[in-house]
């Protein structure tokens, strides 16, 4: 591979270059606005997925091998820009760039939840990136905020705007330690009630498109008080410089508190409120993301450079903005362009990588601009990619969008109709609704009881008593699920039933679902009747309100169903049971005082009462359970019973705990008709005690079901790996013969070779797993895997075994850790150790990444080995250890070729 990105050898083998004005600037860029400066905005988003019942997202096929398209787009995208490569001609690493410490960016609350949850260690170096270039830049870090949910401003109501920009300011100032200085709009939609929402809240900068001003003028001065407009609609604005927006005052319906906001910004030209403004570059932003220019990090400044304004004006920004998922997920391998860029290209023309905060902070706008009424990044018509059937999103225009406006007006409906249940329901329990809905962002990023309490104390009318505190958190949860079903993304593409659309329409189910818990309100039928005018393009479904019927409601979920899937998998956990006791016993789980307490999703599930017996190929388990949702503290107890009658075939039933006395009778009729061993008569049983309702194996959510599947399969796959080793090994001659002559081999016996050396190197992996500790044992393995490989080669088989690979790779990492950490171990034994465990992971043709073991390496190659191979050039002994450590660095393709050559 061979790119910008790439450095050539010659130019010094340690990359340590910083970005630092240049010595011909005779001012500091960083202080003074000087020169030509440089700002790459990445959007960085994902529509939420989380299943609205569970709070996770189920595995979704699309995103094969990974487990869902956050996963995907994360090792893609998120991960390698936290750990962007500089590499030399021989594709060696000569530096790690964080490019979030140079980029100017936005991630969407719900994107850095989930990265928060998934990886911690991305998670942490995007908010070391922004302290690290507020310190570079004075004080203005590169990140900015962005509307909670990426709702489209200008069709929110008043109410919702100011909702979603104070979640999403809460929810920046939490993780980054500071308030947002910028707040990145969803598609840059814009009008001026948003503007006005913004500055309101003490939001000094936006990132617009350029086709969405609409004309601009110097400020007023003495000298000029009334300066000509120039007309710019046509994306003509020059977005080199930023622009003040003042808010039109008919629009300002609280002005005087705007104007408060504003006197201590600087405004001596009017009194009005105003908000600032930076155009992104239009045909650069555009090449970035439907051309090649930023494949090569030469050709990317050389684009940059020709936006350069040669008016020798004193200072001017050239802006881009894109996608960040553009830089590794759509373009793969682009994060390397720009870390290069970032690092050489830019510093070497002599401009200054920096952000809005920073460039607004130096070069105040000098000039004045009033934008398009309603408008977005991502639509030629305004917003009506997000309420009418415009064309845009139309892939080609095989299919219309006609359906965009009944959803629009269905939400619409659905949003008034839950205003009035939460004012009616919400002023009973909380002192001021709207301000505890504002608030509640503080719930959604720290759901611990003590967390939840304090806010509810906070706002509370009186003491809430438990069943009141349920119903305060059910409303909050129905306003929160009420702007969720507003995301953007559920217009966005070509037709309602794909899965944004089918996503959002989840969300209004589970808002009408809380209203009716809490206000009894009926208002499934009124939102179904409105879907009904939302024409799909998709004859099976025919309108929204069959897609709501037929993906929406089938995908509910309710205690029972998290009740039965906790006791399904209960046969399959190595949890100890609260008790076990036989049938017969006394009653006395509800005085356990320590209940065995498992998680399922966002439910806790607490095991009262637990028993299991076997007779013949039957199993059944019969428990008492409680359940508290950790969402909304709602909880109920319950009584389970599962009949396991083999293989796949599960019967299980749920009801209401009604008490200890029922619950003793119903586990003696229970195990005594198993004593009969007959299935026919316990299922008879099981429907006389709790009804015709049972659920099985199916019902079960999908990850849960697929490790069950898995387990069940188990024993038949090892029989069948066993049979495939036999067939292997009787017919080796007869494979190979085929081999030796060239001949086509049978493909029953080529599936047989690669089934049966798959077998044996998985059972070899974990042998080396659980005895990595045993440097004997694991030498034994790693010949045998070596001898797997070599006879892998011969028959020309590939190893298919995912899992392996990922084994390999963490035993890698797990030892390269422990050498470069453990002042204890054995360091030759060590080394060689892992030098072999590489070269087995390349001969097995497994396909493993070294990413993190080279990102491992590099952080210790200045802090620990470099330091160590300069003290020890004298002696010998250590000289030797510092050759090979410095071999090892080679081996992960680190290039460290100017240290060792000191070593001869």
């Amino acid at each position: 591979m061979t790119s910008a990105a790439e450095m050539p050898a010659s130019s010094g083998s340690m990359f340590t270059s910083h970005i630092t004005a240049k010595d011909t600037h005779h001012s500091d860029p960083l202080k003074k606005a000087t020169g030509v400066y440089v700002t790459v905005h990445g959007h960085f988003y994902q529509p939420p997925r989380e299943n609205p019942y569970l709070d996770a997202i189920e595995r979704q096929p699309s995103a094969a091998p990974f487990h869902d398209w956050n996963e995907r787009i994360h090792w893609e995208c998120y991960r390698p820009n936290a750990f962007a490569r500089i590499l030399n001609d021989r594709g060696e690493i000569m530096g790690i760039v964080n490019n979030y410490e140079y980029f100017s960016f936005n991630i969407g609350p719900t994107l850095m939840s989930w990265l928060e949850r998934y990886d911690l260690e991305v998670y942490q170096r995007i908010l070391e990136a922004d302290a690290k270039s507020a310190q570079r830049l004075h004080g203005h870090g590169n990140a900015i905020a962005q509307v909670y949910n990426h709702i489209i401003m200008p069709l929110a109501n008043e109410r919702d705007k100011y909702t979603q920009i104070r979640w999403g300011k809460e929810d920046f100032k939490s993780r980054f330690g500071r308030d947002p200085e910028g707040m990145w709009l969803a598609e840059t939609g814009v009008d001026y009630a948003t503007l006005e929402a913004l500055v309101a809240e003490g939001i000094r900068f936006v990132i617009l498109a350029p086709s969405q001003a609409l004309r601009c003028r110097p400020l007023p001065t003495k000298d000029d008080p009334n300066p000509e407009w120039h007309e710019v609609g046509g994306s003509q604005i020059d977005p080199t410089r930023p622009y003040r927006c003042y808010l039109k005052p008919t629009l300002s319906t609280s002005a005087s508190a705007l104007s408060s906001i504003q006197q201590g910004s600087g405004s001596t030209d009017y009194s009005r409120p105003y908000i600032d403004i930076f155009f992104y570059d239009g045909p650069i932003s555009r090449d970035m993301g439907f051309s090649d220019v930023v494949y090569n990090s030469n050709h990317f400044a050389g684009r940059i450079g020709s936006a350069v304004r040669g008016d020798h004006r004193p200072a001017q920004l050239i802006s881009v903005a894109t996608d960040g998922e553009t830089f590794g997920h759509h373009k793969k391998g682009t994060e390397k362009t720009l870390a290069y860029a970032f690092i050489n290209e830019f510093p070497q023309h002599g401009w200054t990588v920096t952000n809005f905060a920073h460039y607004l902070s130096l070069n105040s706008p000098a000039w004045e601009v009033e934008i398009k009424s309603v408008t977005a990044w991502s639509c030629a018509h305004g917003v009506d990619r997000w309420q009418d059937d415009c064309g845009c999103g139309g892939e080609g225009g095989v299919w219309h969008q006609k359906w965009r406006r009944p959803l629009r007006n269905a939400l619409n409906w659905l949003r008034d109709q839950l205003t009035e249940v939460y004012e009616e329901c919400g002023k009973q329990l909380l002192g001021d609704p709207w301000q505890a809905r504002d608030e509640y962002i503080q719930v959604m990023r720290d759901r611990s009881p003590a967390n939840v309490s304090r806010f509810l104390t906070r706002h509370q009318t009186h003491k809430l008593t438990a069943a009141e505190q349920v119903d305060a958190l059910r409303l909050l949860e129905m306003q929160r699920h009420a702007l969720l079903m507003f995301t953007s993304c559920g217009w966005f593409f070509e037709e309602l039933s794909r899965p944004e659309g089918t996503q959002i329409l989840r969300y209004a189910a589970r808002a009408l679902e809380l209203a009716g818990d809490v206000a009894g309100v009926q208002l499934e039928k009124g939102f179904l009747k409105r879907l009904g005018l939302a024409p799909s393009n998709v004859d099976d479904f025919k309108h929204g309100g069959e897609i709501y019927r037929q993906l929406v409601l089938t995908a509910q979920v309710g205690f029972k169903q998290v009740a039965a899937h906790y006791a399904i998998t209960s046969l399959f956990s190595n949890h100890k049971p609260a008790e076990t006791r036989n049938f017969l016993s006394t009653d006395t789980a509800s005085k356990n005082p320590h209940p065995y307490q498992k998680r399922v999703y966002c439910y806790t599930a607490n095991e009262l009462d637990y028993q299991l017996q076997r007779m013949g190929s039957l199993t059944l388990v019969v428990g008492h359970l409680k359940l508290v949702s950790e969402i909304t503290w709602e909880s109920e107890h319950l009584v389970f019973a599962v009949l396991h009658l083999g293989g796949w075939d599960f019967h299980c039933c749920i009801q209401q705990f009604t008490g200890r006395r029922d619950y003793s009778q119903l586990k003696e009729k229970l195990f005594g008709a198993l004593q009969q061993a007959s299935a026919a008569n316990s299922i008879l049983v099981m429907t006389q005690l709790f009804g015709e309702e049972t659920f099985s194996l199916q019902n079960l959510f999908a990850e849960e079901r697929h490790r069950i599947m898995r387990l069940i399969s188990q024993e038949t796959l090892t029989r069948l790996d066993q049979l495939y080793t036999q067939a292997y090994r009787e017919n080796y001659g007869v494979l190979m013969a085929f081999h030796r002559d060239g001949l086509v081999v049978p493909q029953e016996l080529q599936v047989a070779a690669e089934i049966a050396l798959g077998y044996r190197c998985m059972t070899m992996l974990r042998s080396l797993e659980q005895d990595i500790a045993e440097p004997q044992l694991c030498w034994n393995h790693i010949v045998e895997l070596e001898a797997i490989a070599t006879e892998a080669k011969h028959l020309r088989c590939r190893l298919n075994i995912p899992e392996g690979k990922q084994m390999l790779e963490q035993l890698i990492v797990r030892s390269l850790w422990q050498l470069l950490h453990d002042a204890n171990g054995s360091f030759h034994a060590d080394i060689q150790l892992l030098d072999r465990l590489i070269d087995v992971g390349y001969q097995l043709n497994l396909g493993i990444s070294l990413e993190r073991s080279q990102e491992l390496y590099f952080s210790c190659l200045h802090s620990q080995i470099l330091p160590l191979c300069l003290t020890t050039l004298a002696n010998e002994e250590d000289s030797n250890q510092c050759r090979q450590l410095l071999k090892l660095g080679q081996k992960l393709a680190v290039d460290v070729s100017a240290i060792l050559s000191k070593f001869g």
